[in-house]
């Protein structure tokens, strides 16, 4: 019987401005190494904090898919309103939001994937990932 593999994923994302200019870091870890396995960052162009946010999981969730697409993961965000949606608890009442979670949702096993919200202060690898992009954009 094969274990599957596990991974962390940490996300964020950001405007500056909201909307404004935006952009996302995602980082996939290895939970027991806590190594940086692959990282993703990327400016979308004018977007919200909210849309940078499902951006970063987004890129966070489709690098694991290339790793391991039958993998455990657990997301750390510290967008509390992306955690309560896609973990089912709060209705995504946005257009532009119901569309990114269920992209979100069909990139792997929606019972593979748990959230949890961390405080922004524990979320600093994918947030200099995105500010390092918006930095080198002006």
């Amino acid at each position: 019987m094969n274990v599957p593999r596990s991974f962390i994923i940490e996300a964020d994302g950001g405007s500056r401005g909201n909307p404004g200019r935006a952009a996302f870091g995602a980082v996939v870890l290895d939970p027991i190494t806590n190594e940086v396995l692959l990282e993703r960052a990327e400016t979308i162009g004018h977007a919200s904090n909210n849309v940078a946010e499902y951006r970063g999981l987004i890129a966070g969730l489709e690098a694991v898919a290339e790793l391991d697409p039958t993998a455990l993961v657990h997301v750390r965000l510290d967008s509390k309103l992306v955690v309560e949606q896609m973990s089912g608890r709060w209705k995504i009442k946005h257009p532009d939001m119901k569309v990114l979670a269920l992209r979100a949702r069909g990139i792997l096993p929606y019972e593979n994937v748990t959230y949890s919200w961390i405080p922004r202060e524990k979320n600093t690898r994918a947030d200099a990932l995105l500010n390092a992009v918006l930095d080198a954009e002006r």
